[in-house]
């Protein structure tokens, strides 16, 4: 550990030393603690273990390391919990709608939670899509000396002598739907792709976040990619612990890691691995929670100017324990280096630059995860900002995975993912058509679901390539094919998407940036005007307060 450069017990000894702090540490006692411990500097150990999915599932043994490696470098650990909601399980259902809404209760119940106790330091472990950007938010929020540490990503399983993924099962839904398949070959595939513990295998959300936490520095280099259940990953959570404790002795703070450079350096991250497009409300959240500059259209520049060369599912053929052999997060960093687009001189948690990390990166021989800067898999990066009469305050594309740039055609009009899911199982969409589904957004759902139920079964239809979705909504990380998402403003507060009807002719322009209908803004004023959404699903409760705290997706649908 570093030569401490300020009180360790910064904020702890307020809590602990004194004559009047007798019935804190009378408490304390009866629960293990003695003095020798409370005179330690105090750490937090927040996980977001949860026993209803394998995402964070293995969580609790890890934090057991954690803490391990916080007592042997000379800190006492303090482990508390939040929650955690699986997309995956949820997906297709009301349950989704709580999915985004939990990133901002589990950065309020670290918050919440950090504060009152007084800790000196924090380190975070995240698994499943929402724990690893609402850990972050609180890293940031709180500011003092911490990390995050991701959980890792689930193997793959095996089917039909191929690897498979959960991104295949909810695929096999749609072409079972169609009668591709039948029972039993769903069941058998259902059986196999999700072989243990660990967030989805692929440059999913989860892994696109874990590794533009890596790149920004605020998780330490070389840990995010070891799979969740590789024999090497308790040893990773041991040296965690052991890090926070420099981190600490050091005065480094989340403040000083996550900066527009590092921001930037995630950025380019996800758009070279054709990552997931909810990285845009999650770093823009992140950015809101540290304080600095972010703008939506900073993601289309330099999504524009970064070449996608990770060949990594729901795109490419590869998973993240396949990342992680060729040469993990440290190889990716390493050519954006190459390419001149990694800001080098930002720091990140060990101490280090990420730009020193980057130049010790080791590449396995032979390796065809990640591509040399001359074989790109495409010119640009993996997703695009789109404005227009239908977007005003942008959407979000995602251009890997497919090939087209440029569609038009009539819009198919649904108020809900059901009434969309509906109309793809009974074989109710055709060729052309642009799938609208509206009511969906961060106060409209509310909560912005995700659509991969709906995604999923187009391609499972065999329609991926001939029609495009575009919605308030989000989209999973596993979704591929022509979609537009976080369409903003949104329905219910009388977004342009609320106009449009079946029918309209809708162009999506990638060249030029173009998200339209075919209608005259004073068209688009009347019909939106005399608009009237669902009425609200929530009257009450966490998810009605959220809808009406929430920001836009344009603005990281924020509740602060």
């Amino acid at each position: 550990m570093a030569e401490p450069t300020f009180d360790l017990k910064h904020n702890s000894r307020a809590l602990t030393e004194g004559p009047e702090r007798a019935a804190a540490r009378s408490y304390l006692y009866g629960i293990g603690f003695d003095d020798e411990a409370l005179s330690k500097p105090i750490v937090g150990v927040a996980s977001t273990w949860i026993e209803a999915m394998p995402c964070n599932f293995h969580l609790r043994a890890l934090a057991a390391k954690v803490k391990e490696g916080i007592r042997a470098a000379g800190g006492t650990p303090m482990e508390f919990n939040t929650i955690a909601i699986s997309d995956g399980i949820t997906m297709g259902t009301s349950g989704m709608k709580t999915s985004l809404v939990s990133r901002e209760v589990i950065a309020d119940s670290i918050e919440i939670t950090a504060r009152g106790y007084l800790f000196d330091a924090v380190v975070a472990l995240s698994g499943c899509d929402k724990t690893i950007p609402g850990t972050v938010m609180a890293l940031a929020r709180l500011n003092v000396p911490s990390l995050m540490l991701y959980g890792g990503s689930i193997l793959p399983g095996h089917f039909n002598g191929r690897d498979v993924t959960i991104q295949e099962v909810f695929e096999a839904v749609g072409a079972h739907a169609a009668g591709k398949i039948d029972d039993a070959q769903l069941s058998a595939l259902e059986h196999a792709a999700s072989p243990g513990a660990g967030a989805c295998g692929g440059q999913f959300t989860a892994n696109t976040m874990a590794m533009a936490f890596e790149v920004m520095g605020i998780s330490p280099v070389g840990a995010a990619m070891v799979p969740a259940e590789d024999p090497t990953k308790a040893g990773v959570a041991v040296e965690c612990g052991k890090l926070v404790m420099d981190v600490l002795a050091r005065g480094q703070r989340p403040r000083d890691v996550i900066t527009k450079e590092s921001l930037e350096n995630a950025i380019a991250a996800v758009a070279t691995s054709g990552g997931s497009t909810n990285a845009v409300l999650h770093l823009l959240a992140v950015a809101v929670e540290a304080g600095v500059p972010l703008d939506i259209d900073d993601f289309d520049r330099i999504a524009n100017r970064t070449p996608l060369l990770c060949d990594l599912k729901p795109g490419g053929r590869y998973v993240a324990a396949d990342l992680h052999k060729a040469g993990g997060i440290q190889l990716v960093a390493r050519r954006l280096q190459e390419a001149g687009l990694l800001h080098e001189d930002a720091p990140t948690v060990t101490g280090r630059t990420i730009g020193e990390h980057a130049a010790e990166a080791t590449e396995t021989p032979g390796q065809q995860v990640v591509r040399p800067l001359d074989q790109p898999i495409k010119p640009t990066g993996g997703l695009a900002i789109l404005r227009g009469n239908l977007a005003p305050e942008g959407c979000v594309v995602k251009l890997a995975g497919h090939e087209r740039v440029h569609h038009v055609g009539p819009a198919r009009v649904f108020e809900s993912e059901e009434a969309a899911m509906a109309a793809v199982t009974a074989k109710d969409i055709r060729p052309g058509d642009v799938l609208v589904i509206r009511n969906e957004g961060p106060a409209g759902g509310p909560g912005m679901r995700e659509m991969l139920a709906v995604t999923a079964a187009l391609v499972g239809e065999g329609l991926g390539e001939e029609v495009a979705l575009l919605t308030d909504g989000r989209f999973s990380g596993a979704t591929h094919g022509f979609m537009a998402g976080h369409v903003a403003p949104e329905a219910v507060r009388a977004g342009p998407i609320a106009a449009v009807r079946d029918g309209d002719e809708i162009t999506v322009d990638v060249a030029a940036r173009r998200l339209d209908v075919g209608l005259s803004d004073e068209e688009i004023a009347r019909r939106v005007a005399a608009y009237e959404p669902p009425p609200a699903a929530y009257e009450t409760g966490a998810m009605a307060k959220y809808a009406k705290l929430v920001s836009s997706a344009a603005a990281g649908a924020v509740t602060g």
